[in-house]
């Protein structure tokens, strides 16, 4: 039995290109002793050494197999078979297993649990699997070849030369580049700039007047707001925004940083108190906490809601599904009554989470897959695919995409240096969960306001306390 365990776990090797480290991680997962797992690493030969010249800096195996997953959500997924083909024509040995799907957790997370996982992910969407575990678990490659190599396109200039400044400060953990963040994506409220105009209705700099204006458009039988009601976090990510714009960036970062007290303190008070006024005053569409994403935006998109919350994937993700008057439109959130920073400031982050894994069959080459997503001509095609920008620097130069690509980016332009990102939902998974599900109880009047933030502030004092759990902390 152990032989032909033995014998399996060989050709399994030589097949996908295992490293000794993986060989012998599999033949535990697969009960063998200690000196099984010895002859298995003695008979597999060493894998051969690719040269690392201009042509392949990263010295990759041409003939290898490659294995790539992406999260086929707001921006699809025809960007990553542009990329499948790039490769293969600089590899045209290698076989390409391709997967795209929404379900990433659920499908995946098994496989890395087994030491066989896939060799490059776009780890995203909703059901992703938690990257900060990822990470403590040790299962995503260090980045730094990469971000040293020569760019694909771009003559002269290495990898992160070519990319926005800070824009991949968010994939760093504990001093190693662990993530690629790819899309450029500014967050805000969207409402149908047509519908506004014949109105005659201006976007409120104040939550004052977008309560003033909420009323108006209720009273006209029209639903002042919706959201992703089957996801929270869209809510979540709202309020993220407003923090620092009423209570400093130091607001924001303290939640971040499990500091004690952080969602108990004023300025979140008075945040998330703001936020509860559209269900105390019914400016919420009705039956919104059922909806999925795409469902409560197909609503929106018929003129049931005048709001919504959501980032610059939006329009892509409902392609098809816009009517040819609407014309899709974002603006920061309003200000609160005493806020430090203008109402200009905006929630914009690079998104999509690009790694490769550590255990992989084919480490190097799911970098080189990465050096050519993050190409001047990867990045735009990516932009014209999917109307959305991304860290690449003058990818999407001379592109005309349309008034809402136009319109993040010109909100984006009036922040300046008043952007905004958490931090604590992608560090954390279990106070990601809970701060989720408690803005589901917030927008549905299920608790009190101070109910629902005691809530989550012991949840990341459990956080907190659970020495198990690595902790990381950021500053201004």
């Amino acid at each position: 039995m152990s032989d032909r365990v033995v014998t399996q776990l060989v050709e399994e090797a030589r097949r996908r290109h295992y490293s000794r480290r993986q060989i012998i991680q599999r033949g535990a997962m697969l009960g063998l002793s200690v000196p099984a797992i010895a002859t298995a690493v003695s008979a597999v030969r060493p894998l051969p050494a690719f040269a690392q010249d201009a042509e392949n800096p990263l010295g990759v195996d041409p003939a290898a197999p490659l294995d790539v997953v992406i999260f086929d959500g707001g921006f699809g997924n025809d960007y990553a078979v542009n990329v499948n083909e790039m490769y293969n024509a600089l590899y045209p040995e290698a076989e390409i297993i391709y997967t795209a799907t929404i379900r990433l957790g659920p499908q995946f997370q098994p496989r890395f649990t087994a030491g066989n996982p896939p060799d490059v992910m776009d780890n995203s969407g909703a059901e992703n699997l938690p990257i900060a575990t990822l990470v403590a678990e040790g299962q995503l490659a260090d980045l730094s070849d990469l971000l040293a190599a020569p760019a694909y396109d771009t003559e002269g200039a290495t990898f992160i030369d070519t990319l926005v400044p800070g824009s991949q400060n968010n994939g760093v953990y504990d001093g190693v580049q662990r993530v690629m963040l790819y899309a450029l994506t500014v967050y805000g409220i969207w409402y149908n700039q047509t519908w506004f105009e014949e109105q005659g209705y201006t976007y409120p700099t104040t939550w004052a007047d977008m309560m003033t204006l909420c009323e108006d458009i209720k009273a006209q039988g029209v639903a002042p707001w919706t959201y992703q009601g089957q996801y929270p976090q869209y809510m979540r990510l709202l309020f993220d925004q407003m923090l620092p714009k009423h209570g400093g960036l130091e607001a924001l970062i303290a939640l971040d940083n499990l500091e004690d007290g952080a969602w108990l303190a004023d300025p979140v008070v008075e945040v998330a108190t703001a936020l509860r006024q559209l269900y105390d005053n019914e400016y919420i569409l009705e039956g919104t906490e059922a909806l999925s994403h795409t469902d409560s935006q197909a609503a929106w998109l018929e003129g049931q809601a005048a709001f919504i919350p959501c980032g610059t994937w939006l329009e892509n993700e409902m392609t098809g599904l816009i009517p040819e008057d609407f014309v899709m439109v974002v603006n920061p959130s309003p200000s609160l009554e005493g806020d430090p920073i203008p109402f200009e400031g905006i929630g914009a982050w690079a998104g999509e989470n690009f790694h490769v894994s550590e255990q992989g069959a084919n480490v190097q080459g799911g970098k080189e897959w990465l050096r050519l997503l993050f190409s001047v001509e990867g990045a735009r095609f990516f932009s014209e695919d999917t109307k959305a920008l991304t860290v690449v620097n003058g990818a999407a130069e001379g592109l005309d995409l349309g008034i809402p690509f136009q319109s993040a980016q010109d909100a984006i332009a009036a922040a300046g240096e008043n952007t905004f990102a958490s931090r604590y939902a992608d560090w954390y998974p279990q106070l990601s969960t809970d701060s989720r599900d408690q803005f589901g109880v917030l927008m549905t009047g299920g608790a009190s306001v101070e109910e629902v933030l005691q809530a989550i502030q012991e949840s990341a004092d459990a956080v907190k306390a659970d020495d198990t759990i690595p902790k990381y902390t950021r500053e201004a």
